[in-house]
């Protein structure tokens, strides 16, 4: 568990402050999958009172990242199967329309830039460097919802950090299916670049797709 005091901003931003704080710890991997979190031991560390430390408990519980159990025990969310296709399901159409409307930006010097983010993925990938692709792909997908320029779009840019830095590294993640994904962010970039909509939808979706065929069960023949 983290030590280092915590310095937060101000009262009027308390809430925000500390589910930042416990959001950014889960998404590091500071927490474990699963992991109960005592309320009596983070109060004392992040030195809040219970109150603000149960509406910031209750802002993660909403974002799916914490997970509230009868006896009142928070533990972060388990990666089980279900979540893990839920999830990746929801980012398959969110990944293809934020593509297609990136494609149709405006700004043609803004989708060219894209591709800038792939070199930097692809640094990570010898010697292989899992930390910091996974934030570079946040980087990525991120840069693509921005350029989409919807505000509902970028409202769910929680499930993006939630699939690449929580259940990502709970699948093992590993150099070989890295540098898959750092080739198919190329075809994806390349559509939204050429202003290609159908192309950028269509590679978009078959990115998120292809993990979600890798972690589908295959029923015996």
């Amino acid at each position: 568990m983290a030590t280092n005091r915590v310095s937060f901003r101000g009262r009027t931003r308390l809430v925000d402050d500390v589910a930042a704080e416990l959001r950014e710890r889960i998404y590091a991997g500071e927490y474990a999958l699963g992991t109960p979190l005592r309320q009596e031991e983070l109060a004392e560390e992040l030195q809040v009172s219970r109150t603000p430390l149960r509406e910031a408990i209750r802002v993660l519980t909403n974002e799916g990242l914490l997970h509230g159990e009868p006896n009142r025990t928070v533990r972060v969310v388990s990666a089980d199967l279900k979540k893990f296709l839920a999830a990746y399901q929801v980012r398959e159409v969110l990944d293809g329309l934020s593509a297609r409307l990136a494609a149709g930006s405006s700004d043609a010097l803004a989708r060219s830039a894209i591709h800038a983010l792939i070199e930097e993925q692809q640094a990570t990938l010898d010697p292989w460097d899992d930390a910091a692709y996974t934030h570079s792909n946040v980087d990525f997908h991120t840069a693509i919802i921005d350029l989409a320029d919807n505000e509902y779009l970028r409202a769910q840019l929680p499930i993006v950090r939630m699939t690449s830095q929580v259940f990502g590294p709970a699948q093992l993640l590993e150099a070989d299916r890295a540098a898959a994904a750092v080739e198919q962010h190329r075809g994806i970039a390349a559509a939204i670049a050429e202003g290609d909509q159908d192309a950028a939808e269509r590679l978009g979706r078959a990115h998120i797709r292809s993990t979600i065929e890798r972690i589908t069960p295959r029923e015996d023949v």
